[in-house]
């Protein structure tokens, strides 16, 4: 029998999604939980493994296994071992079809933005942080030339293990509200830190260090000493994951932060 589980969790208290010997994550805490609930070990597979400090409002992940359980027990039952930064949001019997990672056809990430003088103890590890004002509508300008299908190579992590650094980037939007900036991003799939390296290059051109057009000629070097440094993790929120309508997966409970409200009328 096949389970999928939508998983929120806080990235700042992690060193990411995927198990490590000596490293706290995400995975770990689930599997454990999941192995004190059903009383045997349990294999979960994610939809993307994030980054140490990236948070996940709308993850999926599914295991296979021969119990019994109501979609109401997987999810009571596996948040009672789990710590209070990470929580099964659903259950869901899936047909063997399904494939946490390679059934899905798009994801959604969120980045956070606290544009202020002075940071914000409030926002530690929840929102990322710049001093200087910023150029929104340069920003916006520089976006454009992402979308399509493109080699990504200049915002590519050296530790990426994607197959292929060709994506379809779907959809770039940046929004002002007061003072933050929210960014979001819908692909067919990301590579290794590629939302925190094109924040690194939006922060740059925002805050005038480059023309909108650098962005462009970035892309087409497929160099990554051309972009502008990895960004800090702590305002990414991989927020959706698109299955196919089969499936029937339940949508991600992002109202669970109340800044996503800004995307509600889409």
């Amino acid at each position: 029998m096949r389970i999928a589980l939508g998983v929120q969790y806080d990235g700042a208290a992690y060193c990411g999604w995927q198990s490590q010997p000596h490293g706290k994550t995400v995975q770990d805490e689930l599997e454990r939980a999941l192995c004190e609930f059903a009383q045997t070990p349990l294999q979960t597979i994610v939809a993307g493994r994030t980054d140490t400090g990236v948070h996940g409002l709308g993850q999926v992940v599914h295991f296979d296994t021969d119990l019994e359980r109501t979609p109401f027990s997987w999810v009571r039952g596996t948040n009672a071992f789990l710590p209070s930064t990470v929580a099964v949001q659903w259950a869901q019997t899936m047909p063997d079809a399904f494939h946490a990672r390679f059934s899905a056809f798009e994801r959604t990430y969120y980045y956070v933005l606290y544009v202020h003088p002075v940071r914000s103890p409030m926002l530690s590890g929840r929102a990322g942080w710049i001093h200087t004002p910023l150029d929104v509508d340069a920003m916006r300008a520089a976006a454009a030339c992402l979308i399509g299908e493109h080699d990504f190579s200049a915002f590519r992590s050296s530790e990426c293990q994607a197959k292929t650094p060709v994506k379809h980037l779907y959809q770039i939007d940046i929004r002002q509200q007061g003072h933050y900036v929210h960014f979001r991003f819908r692909a067919n799939a990301f590579l290794h830190h590629m939302v925190r390296n094109l924040m690194g290059c939006f922060v740059a051109v925002g805050r005038g260090r480059y023309p909108a057009e650098w962005l462009a000629d970035v892309l087409a070097s497929r160099d990554r000493n051309q972009a502008a440094p990895t960004f800090m993790p702590d305002g990414l929120y991989l927020a959706q994951v698109g299955y196919p309508e089969e499936f029937a997966v339940p949508a991600a409970e992002t109202g669970s932060v109340p800044w996503s409200a800004i995307w509600r009328d889409e």
